[in-house]
């Protein structure tokens, strides 16, 4: 007897994207954003190119749009309450770094509000210009010019998920407030042909 049963095509991507939730940061002319987005994933490793999904409605597209950049950081464990927050409220209608207390760095390259504290990585993007696609499948396309990670969690190209570094640990959306951490690394055995 299987104990599959039919999912609600509404429902069908978060079959497939639990990858890592990200946190999207804009600025433009004074104005600054942060939002929570479920749907990123690398697209082209040379140059290392990335698309996200940002709704074109967001005060991030909007500054995103304006500016041509805009900042991906992975949060940790430790950032579920934020990362949360700051995916559930406007920034038309606050300042969500002043409202929730987040310390930023500056872009090395783009001058972008980055977030470190309690994040695993943070990359710089540059907007590529791809108007069909944002405008009918809110995907944003971009080229990252510069990217940096914690090496408690992520070394010389690889990432380390053990337990002494669980609040670095990737979290991921299931929908519904509801996130679960990336555990412990299991390394995969060679199986005989």
């Amino acid at each position: 007897m299987s104990h599959f049963r039919p999912v609600k095509l509404e429902h069908a991507s978060r079959l497939i994207n639990h990858g890592p939730t990200v946190l999207v940061t804009s600025a433009h002319e004074g104005r600054r954003n942060v939002m929570a987005a479920a749907w990123s994933m690398p697209v082209e490793f040379t140059p290392p190119r990335i698309a996200v999904v940002i709704d074109k409605r967001t005060y991030t597209r909007e500054l995103a749009a304006a500016s041509g950049t805009f900042g991906i950081i992975v949060p940790g464990a430790a950032m579920i309450d934020l990362t949360y927050a700051v995916g559930t409220s406007s920034g038309r209608e606050i300042d969500k770094f002043d409202a929730f207390g987040i310390e930023t760095v500056k872009g090395p390259v783009l001058g972008l509000p980055l977030i470190e504290t309690n994040c695993s990585a943070w990359l710089e993007c540059r907007l590529i210009d791809e108007k069909h696609t944002e405008d009918a499948y809110d995907t944003c396309f971009a080229e990252v010019v510069a990217a940096a990670a914690d090496a408690r969690v992520f070394v010389d190209g690889h990432w380390t998920v053990d337990e002494s570094n669980q609040p670095l640990h990737t979290i991921h959306h299931l929908g519904a407030g509801k996130f679960v951490r990336a555990s412990s690394m299991q390394l995969a055995k060679p199986l005989a042909r």
